[in-house]
């Protein structure tokens, strides 16, 4: 019986798929994690504000849906705003319930000091108020050290001085081992 090229194409690709998947590479030992734990420090109003609405709901004034902000928070290794800086916490985030107050979130972590300068993380996922909950978003890639990333990000209020926050963020992060490029 012989077999068709088509048939055998898709069990070569099936096979070269299964090989490179991420559950292969990370059993194979050839993923590298990473933990990082920093402090975004967030500025609500004033001359140095550092998160902003840039445009309204278009349902009015007691609506979040469609409302659309920005944000570049400071990032320090501890929550006291004297500790040290490492990067930046930019991005923007949209209103995107029109139930309650939620916002679909998109994140880069700009590190710009430490161990992990020159490099980025990108964050995404839905973002309400924490309260006392932890807020969990997914890591869905990177720059330069945390080229190819994937993993999970936790954040939590630490503080809520007058016009202001500190958030604890800690993340899992997964990378292929070795790069060479």
């Amino acid at each position: 019986m012989a077999t068709s090229p088509s048939l055998l194409l898709v069990l070569v690709a099936t096979l070269v798929l299964t090989l490179f998947s991420p559950a292969v590479v990370l059993a194979s030992g050839k993923e590298q994690r990473t933990r990082i734990r920093v402090y975004v420090h967030e500025q609500f109003s004033g001359p140095n504000a550092t998160v902003g609405s840039v445009s309204p709901s278009p349902l009015g004034a007691n609506s979040t849906f469609g409302e659309v902000g920005v944000v570049d928070d400071v990032l320090r290794a501890g929550p006291d705003p004297s500790s040290p800086e490492v990067g930046r916490y930019q991005g923007l985030f949209a209103g995107a319930d029109l139930a309650d107050a939620n916002f679909f979130s998109a994140i880069t972590l700009v590190f710009t000091a430490g161990e992990h300068n020159g490099s980025t993380l990108s964050i995404q996922g839905k973002y309400g108020f924490p309260g006392d909950e932890v807020l969990e978003r997914a890591v869905v890639g990177g720059t330069g050290l945390f080229r190819l990333a994937r993993g999970f990000s936790l954040l939590q209020v630490v503080s809520t001085p007058p016009e202001a926050a500190v958030f604890q963020l800690d993340l899992v992060v997964f990378t292929p081992r070795h790069r060479r490029d």
